[in-house]
C-alpha cells in the first residue's frame, strides 16, 4: 500500500504528487482517462505542468487506489462523483476550492455526504502548481477539527520548502479558498478594463471583508481569513498572471465573451461556478456580499462589466 494517493492528475494533482514524493512518500497518482494515465507513465511528464518530471516514487494508474492518505485534487464540481467511487481507505484531504453548484456545499460538506464517517481535512492556501512542483518556497494550511488528522497530513507532505500550518477552523479555510476565486475574477476584470491599481486594491480589501462575514455566518472564525487560506490566497490569486480566475477576469475586462474564453481553455476557473453558489448560500444566511453578487451577475450574463462597476460605485456611503 502506498503512503499517499493523489486523486486527479491535472497540474495541481501532479504538483502535489511531486511534493509528496519530495517529502519521502511513495505516491500513487490517479488519472481518470486510462490513455492519459498510460501517457503519463510512459513520458513521466504532464503537459499541463511542463518542465517538471514525475519522480520514480510516483506510480500512475487509472484504477482508483486506496492508501493511508488520499488527496482529492479534482475540480469542485466533480468532487462528489469521484468521492462516491472511492474504495475504503484512509482519511481524505480535499484539495479543491469552491462550492458545489446546486447543493451549495463546501468541499468537506460534500465529502461528509459522499463518504459518511470518513475523516477528512482540507489543504488550501496561496499555491501555484508550477511553483510547488519546482520546489520554490511556499506555505499552506491543513484545516480540520481533529488535531491528529491535521498532524498526519502535515507530516506526510511538509518539507523545509513547503511549510504547512494546521488550523482547526475548516469552515473559515474553505470559505477563503472558495471566495478568493470570485474576487480574483473581479480583480482581473478591473485590470483588463484598465480601471487601475487603486480599484484592484479596493476590490481585494472589500473582498476580504466579504470573506470574513460569510465565514462567521457559517460558523467559522472571521480571523481565519486574515491568514494564508484567506488573505494569502486572495493576494496571490488577484495579482498572479498565471491565476486561472484572474486571467479569465482580465479577458472579460478586455471585452471577450465568457463562452469564448471558456471554450479556449483546458483548465477550470472555479470562480465561474462558485460565484452564483456563494451568493445563493450567503443570501440564505442573510449575509450581504456586494462584490461577489456583481461577479455572479456578470458571469451569468445579467450585468455588463460597466453596469457592475456602476452598481458597486453607487452603493450607499457608510463607515468602513
Amino acid at each position: 500500500m502506498t503512503d499517499v494517493a493523489v486523486i486527479g492528475a491535472g497540474a495541481w494533482g501532479t504538483a502535489l504528487a511531486i511534493q509528496a514524493a519530495r517529502a519521502g512518500r511513495a505516491v500513487t497518482l490517479w488519472a481518470r482517462d486510462p490513455a492519459r494515465a498510460a501517457a503519463l507513465a510512459a513520458t513521466r511528464a504532464n503537459p499541463r505542468l511542463p518542465g517538471h518530471a514525475l519522480p520514480a516514487a510516483v506510480t500512475i494508474t487509472a484504477e482508483l487506489p486506496t492508501a493511508p492518505l488520499l488527496l482529492l485534487v479534482v475540480p469542485m464540481q466533480h468532487l462528489r462523483a469521484v468521492a462516491a467511487r472511492l474504495p475504503p481507505g484512509g482519511p481524505l484531504v480535499a484539495c479543491c476550492k469552491g462550492l458545489e453548484a446546486g447543493s451549495l456545499r463546501l468541499p468537506l460538506e460534500v465529502l461528509a455526504e459522499a463518504c459518511p464517517g470518513r475523516p477528512a481535512a482540507v489543504l488550501t492556501g496561496p499555491n501555484f502548481a508550477h511553483e510547488i512542483a519546482a520546489g520554490l518556497p511556499a506555505a499552506a494550511v491543513v484545516a480540520a477539527r481533529d488535531p491528529a488528522l491535521r498532524g498526519a497530513v502535515v507530516a506526510a507532505l511538509a518539507t523545509p520548502g513547503f511549510r504547512l500550518y494546521g488550523n482547526e477552523d475548516a469552515v473559515g479555510a474553505q470559505v477563503g479558498g472558495a471566495a478568493k476565486n470570485v474576487v480574483a475574477i473581479a480583480a482581473g476584470a478591473v485590470m483588463g478594463a484598465g480601471l487601475g491599481e487603486n480599484a484592484r486594491a479596493a476590490l481585494i480589501t472589500r473582498g476580504l471583508a466579504e470573506l470574513a462575514r460569510l465565514a462567521a455566518a457559517l460558523g467559522g472564525q472571521a480571523e481565519t481569513v486574515s491568514g494564508l487560506s484567506g488573505l494569502g490566497d486572495l493576494v496571490l490569486t488577484c495579482t498572479g498572471a498565471t491565476s486561472r480566475n484572474y486571467s479569465l477576469g482580465v479577458a472579460l475586462g478586455q471585452g471577450r465573451p465568457l463562452a469564448e474564453i471558456l471554450a479556449g481553455r483546458t483548465t477550470v476557473a472555479e470562480g465561474v461556478a462558485t460565484a452564483p453558489a456563494l451568493v445563493a448560500r450567503a443570501t440564505a444566511l442573510g449575509v450581504e456580499l456586494p462584490l461577489c453578487t456583481v461577479v455572479a451577475a456578470v458571469v451569468q450574463g445579467r450585468l455588463t462589466l460597466a453596469q457592475a462597476v456602476d452598481a458597486l460605485q453607487a452603493r450607499r456611503l457608510r463607515d468602513e
